[in-house]
Formats: structure tokens, sequence, C-alpha cells
């Protein structure tokens, strides 16, 4: 199942959007270094992810939440996210 998610620097708290068919292996793959864009910002902690029917949906939501000019919109979405689930 395709998936859109948000990742958070453990080191700087910086956030990274992404999105792929298999969120465990991505998070791993962030995490042991394999991505050229997260590499020096390790570890990474997943913090939201969507689910989509097709990993076009979910590019077209990366873009989407990228393109937000104001960060608080993300701060909000992962607020939400959390207050949802936990």
């Amino acid at each position: 199942m395709p998936y859109f998610y948000i990742l958070q620097s453990l080191k700087n708290s910086r956030f990274y959007y992404g999105s792929t068919t298999d969120l465990e292996r991505r998070l791993a793959e962030h995490n042991r270094g394999k991505t050229k864009a997260t590499r020096y910002l390790r570890p990474w902690k997943l913090i939201y992810y969507e689910q989509f029917p097709n990993l076009t949906q979910a590019r077209k939501r990366e873009r989407e939440v990228k393109s937000w000019k104001n960060k608080q919109k993300v701060l909000a979405l992962i607020d939400n996210y959390s207050t949802s689930v936990g």
C-alpha cells in the first residue's frame, strides 16, 4: 500500500517529506544513510503517514504538503494526527 510520510530528525528536529510503497523499508533506509538528502540528519523518527490507493496519489499529496509555505499547517497536520491516534 502506498504512503505519504513525514519524518523528523532527532538530531535537529527538521522534517522530511516522502512517499513510498514500503514504509518500514524506507524508514530503515533513511536511518542507515542510504538516502543522500537525509544522511547527515540521522536518526529519523516517523511522525506522520497517510495511506493511498496508488503511488501517484501519495506523490501528489507529498507535493501538496511540500508546497505549503506556512510550516504551521504542517505542524497542525501532525498535531491533529497525534491527537486522533494518541
